[in-house]
């Protein structure tokens, strides 16, 4: 605990920047009252990212700053970052921010010694006394000289130049055009800076990407990796990519698929929340459709979904979908649920990482559909969309958002495996696979589970039918060859009817005989009985007669006695 005190204690101080994602790659920001340089060729984001430094200085960390250009005036400046919803008119009207352009002649630099910086010191001095500014950017120091072809007086007037800027106190930015084997044109200007932050506007396979690197930072670690940072109608925002590690907490709340009977199929009745999914299989199997189910059943449980689709418009989406009886529309409505649509092609991976990245914080949902990743190999090799996968699971988990993916693969036997399903099957957490299952003549689906990690699971390969009515699963069918399905299964079904039909046939007859034998045997009892009856009748007379004829005797004998 000491020891992590006393490096506290003598941690170099820093300026946030209020740019997203460089402060944590910067761990912290710029270096406080000290120049940092900004270096990168035309149209990388410089100068946007300097004014970006500044705004958020005042509207965040109230602290005014001063913006020195000497290419655009101030008022293109001024309608340049209007696009970005900033009111620099404004900020300037509560002295806050100083916008001053300064013209530089080559025709009036004299190189005979009387060429210095003094004269912008002392304008750029009142400047920042007027608004007491903290901050403080210089745009673009190749403009300032260049009318110096004498290293000697550049180099001196460089230092001096940082050296006044650190005896103001002032954390200050200086941009530079890109040199062609250094990284700056003069190649003095990295030397001199306390920090570097190296802008690259790169373009491969016709897709643009825009990245960022700090080449060195006095007195601090940092990031040193390339991280892809994109500008829109908000500014820059930067994706730190390092700063993704695996220390997520997890949930043990189970949410529904959607889908009626799938989640029998699983042990815990669904999916764990915050837990990622893969659903693949070959074209026309419907994952669509599965994905669809998921995220109305988060919306009817009144929980956030967002959907990002690469084949099909939103309108197209909630279309088809309606077909089937599921209504995403309501939900739109509702605010549970939004559909961003584009085409692979329209950005790199890591700027369609850095879209979803900013959509999830503005939208801040709890489950998240990608539809289909394997689109995204058009812009990218197998190896750079894992990397990018990898970071888009973990950003995902850190915030315990659940995200279901669709991956088309071109062949299901596994002798080719599908690059996109490839790079991130063994990542997710749950993997289901659709597929054909062809029959007598016929394509039929089924749906199984190939894993799920941290619950019990269906081994069974499910058929399922699509209806207007939606998605229904269908017991198992096992016949001689296997599984049945569509036809098959129809004709097996109709001969366990007519086996039905044939054993309820034998067991009628078999009743219908018994009966009879059994009238017979009732009849043949009753006529036993009637000639037991009639013996025993018979037996009867003939006991009363021979009892009859017995007492008659007696008389007879008693009567020839008393006579005598």
């Amino acid at each position: 605990m000491k020891k992590n005190n006393t490096h506290k204690k003598f941690a170099l101080p820093k300026t946030p920047t209020g740019v997203e994602g460089l402060d944590e790659i910067t761990e912290g920001g710029l270096p406080k009252g000290r120049p940092t340089l900004i270096c990168g060729g035309a149209g990388c984001g410089k100068t946007l990212l300097s004014m970006q430094f500044l705004i958020k200085g005042i509207l965040d960390y109230k602290e005014p700053g001063v913006f020195m250009s000497f290419e655009e005036t101030a008022p293109d400046l001024v309608q340049n970052v209007l696009s970005l919803g900033f009111d620099i008119e404004k900020l300037k009207n509560e002295k806050k921010l100083i916008i001053d352009h300064v013209r530089v002649e080559r025709s009036e630099i004299e190189e005979a010694g009387e060429y210095d910086l003094d004269g912008l010191f002392i304008r750029l001095g009142y400047a920042i006394d007027t608004v007491k500014a903290k901050r403080v950017v210089l745009d673009t120091i190749e403009s300032l000289f260049s009318g110096l072809d004498n290293q000697a007086i550049l180099r001196a007037e460089l230092r001096r130049l940082f050296s006044w800027l650190k005896e103001k106190g002032v954390t200050a930015i200086i941009t530079g055009e890109r040199g062609e084997a250094t990284l700056t044109r003069q190649g003095l200007e990295e030397y001199v800076s306390d920090c570097v932050i190296l802008l690259d506007h790169r373009v491969i396979d016709q897709v643009s990407t825009r990245r960022m690197r700090i080449v060195k930072y006095r007195g601090s670690t940092h990031g040193t990796n390339e991280y892809p940072f994109l500008i829109d109608k908000e500014g820059i925002s930067v994706l730190p990519i390092t700063s993704l590690k695996l220390n997520n907490k997890v949930s043990s709340e189970v949410i529904s698929t959607g889908v009626p009977g799938l989640d029998q199929m699983f042990d815990g009745k669904g999916f764990y929340r915050g837990s990622n999914i893969l659903i693949s299989g070959t074209a026309g199997t419907a994952k669509t459709t599965i994905a669809a189910y998921f995220a109305d059943a988060q919306c009817k449980q009144k929980h956030r979904v967002l959907y990002f689709a690469f084949e099909e418009s939103p309108q197209q989406l909630i279309r088809n979908m309606s077909s089937i009886g599921i209504d995403l529309e309501q939900h739109i409505k509702k605010g549970y649920l939004q559909i961003h649509s584009a085409r692979p092609t329209l950005n790199g991976l890591e700027l369609h990482l850095l879209n979803l990245r900013k959509l999830i914080q503005e939208f801040k949902p709890d489950a998240v559909v990608i539809d289909p990743i394997s689109n995204l190999t058009s812009v990218g090799n197998p190896h750079e969309v894992r990397s990018m996968m990898v970071r888009l699971i973990d950003m995902l988990k850190i915030h315990n958002i659940t995200v279901l993916f669709t991956s088309l693969s071109k062949q299901y036997d596994g002798r080719i495996p599908d690059p996109a399903e490839d790079s991130v099957s063994s990542l997710v957490d749950t993997w289901i696979t659709v597929r054909d299952m062809e029959g007598i003549g016929e394509r039929n689906r089924g749906i199984f589970i190939i894993k799920a990690r941290g619950m019990g699971h269906s081994n069974e390969v499910r058929e399922f039918v699509i209806t207007n009515r939606g998605i229904q699963l269908l017991d198992v069918e096992i016949g001689p060859e296997g599984i049945l399905t569509g036809a098959a299964r129809g004709k097996n079904a109709l001969n366990k009817k007519i086996s039905a039909f044939k054993l309820q046939s034998e067991l009628d007859r078999k009743d219908r005989e018994v009966a009879r034998k059994r009238q017979v045997l009732e009849a043949s009892i009753m006529s036993l009985k009637n000639e037991f009856a009639s013996l025993e009748e018979e037996l009867s007379i003939l006991k009363v007669t021979e009892q009859l004829q017995s007492g008659l005797t007696v008389d007879k004998k008693g009567t020839n006695k008393k006579a005598t």
